[in-house]
């Protein structure tokens, strides 16, 4: 490859040591960065009467700011990890080069929240004197990781291990390692082959696949061990969606609603409920599906309307939800109703596990008072999406999760930080999926005499997939280590979720560009990656919802 094998000059491969001390005092001056941008947005907060609405451009921007810096910080983390245990090689070397050359000028110049919205630090209250003063002090690093022969160098690195399991070193530990290759196994030889075919049927994935899944122990990945999962944490279960996904998100997902439904009843359930249920998802004999958003309602669950009316020993549940996956094969129902008509807000809430019979596309729901239809979608297919109607649905009082009325709101929020997640995971197996069809057809595809991985905008585009998808991926593990620490990482989930789905997109989208005319073709798998990437950032906290969240938690008063 003639383009691609030039020789790296001396400024723009410096000593190792000398770049990682260089990376470790730029993100110092990013630190000090975000924080002139957090008493910046307060005074712009405050000239607003206090009315986050009113200035959603600026508070997301910080969010976006935060999100940034944190993947730099996770990739430093992870980068000194790997010279500490001998691990850092030219990829992993050349991939941190990159990320914080492009992020670090990112930081000064406009950060992208979207194709069509950027964020610059002078909208954030930061004085122009102050992001010439981060100019100069990163100047050099940004130089050097953006040069020609850089990413020259990772793009031959890069096509040189085609087809390697990940494109550097991912930092896991041992036990984590061997999960993730046992996923990649299987994902290779049961899913890849097939997944084209059911998306562009729109079938459902075989429960032949689903039993075998739930063989691997990933419908109780994290139940503990006394109620018949495998008492894992979070980073197996990114581990485990990641892969999966990578191979096609449908499958990827299936974990997602027995996550749910698991963390539901093991963190707020009776001690009878728990050993009702547990067990049975662990083994994958119960299949769950989450049953919470309604139209018109989509994030704003406090004007939730489905009403379950007590009559008894039984409630009666009348009312509306969309947008469910899976529910037609599923057996239990995690249904958020409202309780108590006359608490309005959050407050009425109170979540319902509700038994229901299997069901088929020619009778979906076989039960009385429930009916319901298919959302035809453009991708995340393999489980299907429905619109679902209850007309006096009877649920006996004893499947109130919890056995407490009006905790529903509060159970399900306790979720979202894993439900995030494991997201951002499925967003990282997408993204390398994209780069893996990107990376293959550009050695592939001879135009004009050459293989066009040949030309360097070509080559540029997977070097950049390569380089994000790597900071997603530490930034979601990050976040699954401070959950499996027990500390509170809303903050964190939201990050990884906000920048895995953008990274998701971005890969998708850049790799059917590389693919031509062809990635428009539905017989590439491409066209199907590119709408699966679509979704991660609409669902489970669409990106607004979630630089909301991490702005209002940005912006909180420092305790102490």
């Amino acid at each position: 490859m003639s383009t691609v094998e030039v020789v790296a000059d001396t400024e723009a491969l410096a000593d190792p040591t000398e770049f990682m001390d260089r990376a470790n005092a730029s993100l110092e001056a990013a630190t000090r960065i975000l924080e002139l941008a957090k008493t910046g947005v307060r005074g712009i907060v405050e000239s607003a009467g206090k009315d986050l609405d009113a200035v959603q451009h600026t508070t997301h921007g910080l969010a976006w700011l935060a999100t940034t810096v944190e993947g730099l910080r996770q990739m430093h983390a992870w980068a000194s990890k790997l010279r500490d245990e001998g691990r850092f090689s030219d990829t992993e070397e050349l991939l941190t080069r990159v990320a914080f050359a492009e992020y670090l000028s990112q930081i000064a110049g406009g950060i992208p929240m979207s194709q069509v919205e950027m964020i610059r630090p002078t909208e954030l209250g930061i004085s122009r004197s102050e992001i010439r003063a981060f100019e100069d002090a990163t100047a050099d690093l940004v130089t050097s990781g953006s040069a020609a022969s850089v990413k020259a160098r990772l793009a031959k690195l890069i096509s040189d291990a085609q087809g390697a399991t990940t494109y550097g070193d991912s930092g896991l530990d041992e036990m984590y390692a061997e999960i993730h290759e046992q996923m990649r196994r299987f994902s290779e030889a049961e899913v890849v082959p097939h997944a084209h075919e059911w998306h562009l049927a729109n079938d459902y994935i075989p429960m032949e696949i689903i039993e075998k899944v739930s063989e691997l122990g990933v419908f109780g990945l994290t139940i503990p061990e006394e109620l018949g999962g495998l008492g894992l944490g979070k980073e197996a279960m990114c581990v485990v969606s990641e892969e999966l996904s990578r191979g096609y998100i449908g499958v990827g997902s299936l974990g997602t609603r027995s996550e749910i439904a698991g963390e539901l009843i093991l963190h707020n359930g009776t001690e009878e409920q728990k050993q009702k249920y547990l067990p049975k998802i662990s083994t994958g004999e119960i299949l769950p599906t989450a049953v919470f958003t309604e139209p018109n309602v989509g994030s704003d669950l406090a004007s939730l309307k489905t009403r379950a009316v007590k009559n008894g020993d039984t409630y009666k549940v009348t009312g509306q939800k969309t947008w469910i996956t899976h529910p037609v094969r599923a057996d239990l129902m995690t249904l958020l109703v409202r309780t108590n008509p006359d608490e309005k807000g959050y407050r009425g809430l109170s979540m319902l596990l509700v038994d229901k019979p299997r069901g088929d596309d020619s009778n979906p729901f076989p039960a009385e008072g429930m009916t319901g239809g298919e959302i035809e979608v453009l991708g995340y297919r393999g489980m299907k999406e429905y619109d679902i109607s209850f007309d006096d649905y009877s649920v006996s009082e004893s499947q109130l999760l919890g056995g407490v009325e009006g905790q529903g709101f509060k159970q399900l929020m306790n979720t979202f930080e894993g439900a995030r997640i494991q997201t951002a995971a499925r967003a990282v197996g997408v993204a390398q999926c994209a780069m893996d069809l990107a990376l293959s057809y550009a050695l592939d595809r001879v135009q004009f005499g050459k293989p066009i991985y040949e030309f360097p905008r070509v080559a540029n585009k997977v070097v950049m997939m390569a380089t994000e998808v790597m900071i997603a991926r530490q930034l979601t593990y990050f976040a699954a280590r401070e959950k499996d620490m027990g500390h509170r990482c809303d903050l964190e989930a939201g990050m990884a979720k906000l920048l895995g789905a953008r990274v998701a997109w971005a890969a998708a989208d850049n790799a059917l560009q590389i693919h031509g005319g062809n990635g428009f073709a539905l017989e590439y798998p491409v066209s199907r990656v590119l709408c699966d990437a679509r979704i991660l950032n609409i669902f489970e906290g669409a990106a607004e919802i979630q630089a909301q969240v991490i702005a209002r938690r940005l912006l909180e008063p420092a305790k102490g």
